[in-house]
Protein backbone atom coordinates (compact mmCIF):
# COMPACT_ATOMS: atom_id res chain seq x y z
CA UNK A 1 0.00 0.00 0.00
CA UNK A 2 2.94 2.65 0.94
CA UNK A 3 4.74 1.41 -2.28
CA UNK A 4 1.53 2.19 -4.23
CA UNK A 5 1.20 5.81 -2.52
CA UNK A 6 4.45 6.27 -3.19
CA UNK A 7 4.41 6.30 -6.87
CA UNK A 8 0.96 7.88 -6.92
CA UNK A 9 3.23 10.80 -5.15
CA UNK A 10 5.55 10.46 -7.86
CA UNK A 11 2.63 10.68 -11.07
CA UNK A 12 1.48 13.82 -9.36
CA UNK A 13 4.82 15.41 -8.65
CA UNK A 14 5.38 14.84 -12.42
CA UNK A 15 2.13 15.93 -13.45
CA UNK A 16 2.31 19.14 -11.74
CA UNK A 17 6.07 20.27 -12.82
CA UNK A 18 5.32 19.88 -16.52
CA UNK A 19 1.83 22.19 -16.11
CA UNK A 20 4.58 24.58 -14.37
CA UNK A 21 6.57 25.06 -17.08
CA UNK A 22 9.63 23.43 -14.93
CA UNK A 23 12.88 22.95 -17.20
CA UNK A 24 15.92 21.57 -15.72
CA UNK A 25 18.82 24.80 -15.86
CA UNK A 26 21.16 25.58 -18.71
CA UNK A 27 24.03 23.95 -17.41
CA UNK A 28 22.53 20.81 -16.41
CA UNK A 29 23.27 17.71 -17.43
CA UNK A 30 22.53 16.12 -21.85
CA UNK A 31 22.49 19.96 -22.44
CA UNK A 32 22.54 20.27 -26.37
CA UNK A 33 23.08 22.52 -29.31
CA UNK A 34 23.12 21.54 -32.71
CA UNK A 35 24.93 23.97 -35.45
CA UNK A 36 25.03 23.34 -38.88
CA UNK A 37 26.43 25.30 -42.17
CA UNK A 38 29.32 27.04 -43.97
CA UNK A 39 32.42 24.00 -44.18
CA UNK A 40 34.91 27.03 -43.48
CA UNK A 41 33.46 27.85 -39.70
CA UNK A 42 32.82 24.07 -38.62
CA UNK A 43 37.10 23.16 -38.12
CA UNK A 44 36.87 26.66 -35.91
CA UNK A 45 33.62 25.72 -34.21
CA UNK A 46 34.36 22.25 -33.62
CA UNK A 47 37.32 23.30 -31.68
CA UNK A 48 35.55 26.41 -29.44
CA UNK A 49 32.84 23.47 -28.74
CA UNK A 50 35.35 20.95 -27.31
CA UNK A 51 36.56 23.75 -25.34
CA UNK A 52 33.01 24.89 -24.42
CA UNK A 53 32.27 21.08 -23.15
CA UNK A 54 35.40 21.01 -21.24
CA UNK A 55 33.87 23.92 -18.97
CA UNK A 56 30.41 22.98 -18.98
CA UNK A 57 30.21 19.34 -17.67
CA UNK A 58 27.11 17.51 -19.75
CA UNK A 59 27.01 19.80 -22.43
CA UNK A 60 27.42 18.55 -25.98
CA UNK A 61 28.13 20.72 -29.35
CA UNK A 62 27.21 18.80 -32.28
CA UNK A 63 28.93 20.65 -35.57
CA UNK A 64 27.28 19.71 -38.94
CA UNK A 65 28.67 21.26 -42.37
CA UNK A 66 26.47 21.41 -45.74
CA UNK A 67 27.44 25.16 -46.62
CA UNK A 68 25.71 28.47 -45.53
CA UNK A 69 22.69 28.28 -47.13
CA UNK A 70 21.68 25.16 -44.71
CA UNK A 71 22.76 27.12 -42.28
CA UNK A 72 20.68 29.74 -43.01
CA UNK A 73 17.75 27.22 -43.52
CA UNK A 74 17.89 25.30 -40.37
CA UNK A 75 18.23 28.33 -38.57
CA UNK A 76 15.47 29.58 -39.80
CA UNK A 77 13.11 26.30 -39.60
CA UNK A 78 14.35 25.21 -36.24
CA UNK A 79 16.24 22.19 -37.46
CA UNK A 80 19.61 23.66 -35.74
CA UNK A 81 19.85 25.96 -32.64
CA UNK A 82 22.51 27.77 -34.56
CA UNK A 83 23.71 28.14 -38.36
CA UNK A 84 27.01 28.91 -39.68
CA UNK A 85 27.30 31.45 -42.36
CA UNK A 86 30.53 32.56 -43.70
CA UNK A 87 29.29 35.90 -45.71
CA UNK A 88 26.91 38.87 -44.47
CA UNK A 89 23.53 37.95 -43.96
CA UNK A 90 21.59 39.13 -47.03
CA UNK A 91 18.64 41.41 -47.25
CA UNK A 92 15.80 38.39 -47.31
CA UNK A 93 17.74 36.97 -44.36
CA UNK A 94 17.24 40.05 -42.19
CA UNK A 95 14.68 37.51 -40.65
CA UNK A 96 17.75 35.97 -38.40
CA UNK A 97 20.38 37.46 -35.99
CA UNK A 98 24.32 37.30 -37.16
CA UNK A 99 26.93 37.15 -34.57
CA UNK A 100 30.25 37.74 -36.14
CA UNK A 101 32.64 35.11 -34.24
CA UNK A 102 35.41 36.06 -36.65
CA UNK A 103 37.02 37.52 -40.53
CA UNK A 104 38.46 35.57 -43.26
CA UNK A 105 39.15 36.56 -47.16
CA UNK A 106 38.97 34.88 -50.25
CA UNK A 107 41.83 34.15 -52.35
CA UNK A 108 42.55 32.75 -55.60
CA UNK A 109 45.10 29.41 -55.44
CA UNK A 110 47.04 28.03 -58.08
CA UNK A 111 49.15 24.26 -58.11
CA UNK A 112 52.96 26.00 -56.23
CA UNK A 113 54.21 24.46 -59.53
CA UNK A 114 52.52 26.79 -61.57
CA UNK A 115 54.80 29.98 -62.46
CA UNK A 116 52.33 32.67 -63.18
CA UNK A 117 52.45 34.92 -59.68
CA UNK A 118 49.26 37.35 -60.50
CA UNK A 119 46.28 37.60 -62.15
CA UNK A 120 44.12 40.96 -63.29
CA UNK A 121 40.60 40.82 -62.16
CA UNK A 122 39.67 40.63 -65.96
CA UNK A 123 41.89 37.41 -66.29
CA UNK A 124 40.41 35.45 -63.81
CA UNK A 125 36.62 36.64 -64.79
CA UNK A 126 37.66 35.81 -68.53
CA UNK A 127 39.86 32.29 -67.06
CA UNK A 128 36.15 31.50 -65.46
CA UNK A 129 33.79 32.21 -68.06
CA UNK A 130 36.25 30.21 -70.60
CA UNK A 131 37.69 33.08 -72.68
CA UNK A 132 40.90 32.56 -71.61
CA UNK A 133 41.87 28.52 -71.48
CA UNK A 134 45.22 28.02 -71.72
CA UNK A 135 47.69 29.27 -69.44
CA UNK A 136 50.45 30.55 -72.45
CA UNK A 137 48.06 33.29 -72.53
CA UNK A 138 48.49 35.04 -68.97
CA UNK A 139 52.23 33.86 -68.75
CA UNK A 140 52.56 30.47 -67.81
CA UNK A 141 53.14 27.16 -69.36
CA UNK A 142 51.23 25.91 -72.63
CA UNK A 143 48.62 23.70 -70.94
CA UNK A 144 44.78 23.78 -70.84
CA UNK A 145 43.26 25.73 -67.75
CA UNK A 146 41.23 23.34 -65.00
CA UNK A 147 38.51 25.87 -64.06
CA UNK A 148 37.59 24.97 -60.31
CA UNK A 149 34.15 26.19 -59.08
CA UNK A 150 32.20 26.10 -55.90
CA UNK A 151 28.78 24.52 -55.78
CA UNK A 152 25.60 25.99 -55.30
CA UNK A 153 24.65 27.17 -51.59
CA UNK A 154 28.27 27.93 -50.71
CA UNK A 155 28.82 31.67 -49.19
CA UNK A 156 32.53 31.69 -51.07
CA UNK A 157 30.59 31.33 -54.73
CA UNK A 158 28.46 34.05 -54.06
CA UNK A 159 31.37 36.31 -52.79
CA UNK A 160 33.55 35.52 -55.73
CA UNK A 161 30.50 35.92 -58.24
CA UNK A 162 29.88 39.64 -56.14
CA UNK A 163 32.64 40.26 -56.27
CA UNK A 164 34.10 39.68 -60.08
CA UNK A 165 30.49 40.62 -61.21
CA UNK A 166 29.77 37.47 -62.58
CA UNK A 167 26.90 35.11 -62.81
CA UNK A 168 27.33 31.31 -62.07
CA UNK A 169 25.87 30.45 -65.29
CA UNK A 170 28.46 32.46 -66.94
CA UNK A 171 31.03 29.61 -65.39
CA UNK A 172 32.54 27.42 -67.28
CA UNK A 173 33.99 25.01 -64.86
CA UNK A 174 35.78 21.64 -65.20
CA UNK A 175 35.26 20.61 -61.79
CA UNK A 176 32.58 21.59 -58.83
CA UNK A 177 33.38 21.17 -55.14
CA UNK A 178 31.91 21.65 -52.12
CA UNK A 179 33.79 22.69 -49.35
CA UNK A 180 37.64 24.37 -48.65
CA UNK A 181 39.49 20.90 -48.67
CA UNK A 182 38.03 19.35 -51.63
CA UNK A 183 38.81 22.96 -53.61
CA UNK A 184 42.67 22.80 -52.16
CA UNK A 185 42.94 18.59 -52.82
CA UNK A 186 41.64 19.65 -56.43
CA UNK A 187 43.90 21.76 -56.96
CA UNK A 188 46.93 19.75 -55.58
CA UNK A 189 45.97 17.11 -57.74
CA UNK A 190 45.83 19.34 -60.78
CA UNK A 191 48.95 21.04 -61.47
CA UNK A 192 47.22 23.40 -63.82
CA UNK A 193 43.73 23.96 -61.83
CA UNK A 194 42.58 27.22 -60.38
CA UNK A 195 40.45 26.97 -57.51
CA UNK A 196 39.08 30.14 -55.10
CA UNK A 197 39.00 29.22 -51.07
CA UNK A 198 39.30 30.23 -47.55
CA UNK A 199 42.29 32.28 -46.92
CA UNK A 200 43.07 31.13 -43.75
CA UNK A 201 42.35 27.61 -44.75
CA UNK A 202 44.89 27.81 -47.75
CA UNK A 203 47.32 29.74 -45.59
CA UNK A 204 46.94 27.19 -43.38
CA UNK A 205 47.78 23.98 -45.72
CA UNK A 206 50.59 26.12 -47.54
CA UNK A 207 52.87 26.56 -44.18
CA UNK A 208 52.32 22.78 -43.63
CA UNK A 209 54.06 21.72 -46.78
CA UNK A 210 50.41 21.38 -49.26
CA UNK A 211 51.81 22.54 -52.76
CA UNK A 212 50.09 25.32 -52.79
CA UNK A 213 49.77 29.46 -53.25
CA UNK A 214 47.68 31.92 -53.41
CA UNK A 215 47.76 34.64 -55.66
CA UNK A 216 47.56 38.58 -55.12
CA UNK A 217 44.00 40.76 -55.37
CA UNK A 218 44.25 43.77 -56.85
CA UNK A 219 48.06 43.77 -55.88
CA UNK A 220 47.07 42.56 -52.71
CA UNK A 221 48.67 40.03 -51.09
CA UNK A 222 46.22 37.25 -49.66
CA UNK A 223 47.26 36.49 -46.36
CA UNK A 224 45.53 36.54 -42.90
CA UNK A 225 47.94 39.55 -42.25
CA UNK A 226 46.02 41.58 -44.57
CA UNK A 227 42.59 40.34 -44.06
CA UNK A 228 43.74 41.45 -40.40
CA UNK A 229 44.45 45.31 -41.32
CA UNK A 230 41.17 45.65 -43.49
CA UNK A 231 43.66 46.04 -47.09
CA UNK A 232 42.68 42.86 -48.40
CA UNK A 233 39.63 43.44 -51.05
CA UNK A 234 37.56 40.28 -50.80
CA UNK A 235 37.10 39.54 -46.79
CA UNK A 236 34.17 38.07 -44.56
CA UNK A 237 32.67 38.26 -41.53
CA UNK A 238 32.04 34.30 -40.26
CA UNK A 239 28.73 34.40 -38.52
CA UNK A 240 26.94 32.55 -36.10
CA UNK A 241 22.92 33.18 -36.99
CA UNK A 242 19.73 32.12 -34.57
CA UNK A 243 16.54 32.76 -35.69
CA UNK A 244 15.41 35.13 -32.37
CA UNK A 245 18.44 36.60 -29.98
CA UNK A 246 19.62 33.88 -28.78
CA UNK A 247 19.04 32.61 -25.20
CA UNK A 248 20.30 30.21 -22.33
CA UNK A 249 23.09 27.75 -23.40
CA UNK A 250 22.71 28.99 -26.93
CA UNK A 251 24.13 32.96 -25.84
CA UNK A 252 26.58 31.51 -23.64
CA UNK A 253 27.82 29.28 -26.12
CA UNK A 254 27.69 32.25 -28.49
CA UNK A 255 29.12 34.77 -26.20
CA UNK A 256 32.26 32.13 -25.84
CA UNK A 257 33.13 32.51 -29.11
CA UNK A 258 33.44 36.16 -29.56
CA UNK A 259 35.66 36.28 -25.95
CA UNK A 260 38.94 36.12 -25.48
CA UNK A 261 39.00 32.59 -24.22
CA UNK A 262 38.95 31.50 -27.71
CA UNK A 263 41.22 34.05 -29.81
CA UNK A 264 44.05 31.27 -29.77
CA UNK A 265 41.52 29.11 -31.66
CA UNK A 266 40.41 31.50 -33.56
CA UNK A 267 44.32 32.50 -34.87
CA UNK A 268 45.16 28.49 -34.80
CA UNK A 269 42.74 28.03 -38.23
CA UNK A 270 43.94 31.27 -39.48
CA UNK A 271 41.43 33.83 -38.84
CA UNK A 272 41.21 36.88 -37.49
CA UNK A 273 39.29 37.32 -34.31
CA UNK A 274 36.26 39.67 -33.75
CA UNK A 275 38.30 42.60 -31.68
CA UNK A 276 41.41 42.45 -33.52
CA UNK A 277 40.76 43.60 -37.24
Amino acid sequence: MKIISAIHYMIFTAVLLSGSGWSQPVNAASQKLVLTGASTIAPLATEIGRRFESQHSGTRIDVQTGGSARGINDARNGTADIGMVSRPLKPQEQDLQAHTIAWDGVGIILHASNPVAALSRQQIADIYTGKIDNWKTVGGRDAPIAVVNKAEGRSTLELFLAYFQLKNSDIRPHVIIGDNAQGIKTVVGNPNAVGYVSIGAAEYEAGHGVPIKLLPLDGIAATVANVRNGTFPLSRPLNLVTRAPPEGLSREFIDFTRSKQVYDLVEAQYFVPVSVR
